[in-house]
Formats: structure tokens, C-alpha cells, sequence
């Protein structure tokens, strides 16, 4: 069992810049395929980015240039460095891990956090 903790969120002006953290406890985190997803009020939860266990990462297409994903293997821990914040990057922010067939969509990811909120204003 893996337990994913997010942190890091918070309100931010536009153009600023915030970094997410997603510790995760158990053995296996490097096997692990890793991800940042996102949902907000009345939409469909999205990707943001995803980090397979040899660092090959992906991006949605909102975010691409503007965030960056990384880990660290040693501190079981997954990264989210987010620039030049948008007004419709508000959203609540997942953790996932796991490892899904197709990483760039939520369905297979066996373990998620509790969501950090998000908050761009202007």
C-alpha cells in the first residue's frame, strides 16, 4: 500500500509561480509511474503532467513550457514546479502513482492523494 500526500498549494497572483510536493510513503515509489492531475468545479479531472520511473515525463497541452515534473527517488517524492500561473490553472491538484497502461489519463493509477487546491487570482 502506498500513501501520497500532497502539499504546496495555495493562492497565488497570475504570472507567479508555485511548487507542489507529493511525498509518498512504501518501497516501490521509484518503480512507480507518477503523475500530476487536476480537476475544477463542474469539469473532468485532466492531465497535467506525468514522470515514468525512467524520468520520461509528459505534459498536457495547458501546460506545456510553463510547468515542469520531477522526482526524487531517495525522498520518495514527486514534484510539481508550476511558472507564469493562469487563471485557468485554479483547479484542486492530485498526486497519482501506480502503473497505468495509459499514464496520460486518470484510469489505472492505483494510488492518489487527498488534492491540493489551487488558486490563481488576478
Amino acid at each position: 500500500q502506498v500513501q501520497l500526500i500532497e502539499s504546496g498549494g495555495g493562492l497565488v497572483q497570475a504570472g507567479g509561480s508555485l511548487r507542489l510536493s507529493c511525498a509518498a510513503s512504501g518501497r516501490t515509489f521509484s518503480g512507480y509511474t507518477m503523475g500530476w492531475f487536476r480537476q475544477a468545479p463542474g469539469k473532468e479531472r485532466e492531465l497535467v503532467a506525468t514522470i515514468t520511473s525512467g524520468r520520461s515525463t509528459n505534459y498536457g497541452d495547458s501546460v506545456k513550457g510553463r510547468f515542469t515534473i520531477s522526482r526524487n527517488n531517495a525522498e520518495n517524492t514527486v514534484y510539481l514546479q508550476m511558472n507564469s500561473l493562469k487563471l485557468e490553472d485554479t483547479a484542486v491538484y492530485y498526486c497519482a502513482g501506480g502503473s497505468p497502461w495509459e499514464p496520460a489519463t486518470p484510469v489505472g493509477y492505483e494510488y492518489w492523494g487527498q488534492g491540493t487546491q489551487v488558486t490563481v487570482s488576478s
